[in-house]
């Protein structure tokens, strides 16, 4: 039952307006359905396949969301069902998603991936590439996506100060694009914070934690 109190003790310690996302990557079927009976709904997954083939087994009210890095020639596959994408980092790749969610009568929301961590390693867009992409006609065309919010990944370093900064570098840019609506940019969204920093992030305005080895314990 430990996955259980996990949940509730993380879940005690969350404003009611941020979402938990439970990172179940790598994690057995067994383990995912101990945190569904506790009451979650929403599963973050960073392989499409391994989402996929727990899509199967699974009930049918979770809503599975894409935390990983995506490439274009996967999507299809998640399309049919993935609630919401978290790394959207390029125009094509929101032009795949949205060209396979049209084939699945669907409208898949998105969170644009912000690089706001000093690491080279992490992918993401800068402020002028944000707003290049949210200008553009090609992005005004597109039908079958809603961009919903931002998301990005501070440092890994235990200097809090900076991770601070890089959290707040990512609210800063939410607040000056959200009062930018179109039909298919809505802004409502914050996704940062993991299990190390998600209750600093939530200070910095995070409304979108996603936590694994918290809930679920360690991965081999």
């Amino acid at each position: 039952m430990a996955i259980a109190s996990n949940l509730q003790n993380i879940k005690a310690t969350l404003p009611e307006n941020v979402t938990l996302v439970a990172v179940s990557k790598t994690k057995p079927v067994s383990d995912l359905m101990e945190a569904y009976d506790a009451g979650q709904r929403i599963f973050g997954e960073n392989k499409i396949q391994e989402m996929a083939d727990k899509w199967e087994q699974m009930p049918k009210d979770i809503l599975w969301h894409m935390i990983g890095h995506v490439q274009t020639n996967k999507v299809k596959f998640m399309a049919p069902f993935v609630q919401l994408v978290h790394g959207v980092d390029s125009l094509k790749l929101l032009q795949e998603i949205n060209k396979q969610a049209a084939k699945n009568d669907r409208i898949i929301a998105c969170l644009l991936q912000i690089h706001i961590a000093e690491e080279e390693t992490k992918f993401g867009l800068d402020k002028t590439e944000l707003q290049a992409i949210l200008a553009s006609d090609a992005f005004h065309e597109m039908k079958n996506i809603k961009v919903i919010g931002l998301m990005g990944m501070a440092t890994f370093t235990d200097n809090k100060n900076q991770v601070k900064k890089e959290f707040l570098h990512l609210k800063s840019l939410f607040d000056e694009f959200k009062n930018q609506p179109t039909e298919n940019c809505q802004l409502s969204t914050v996704s940062m914070g993991m299990s190390g920093d998600y209750q600093l992030a939530v200070e910095c305005g995070s409304t979108m934690v996603r936590v694994g080895s918290s809930i679920f314990g360690g991965r081999n």
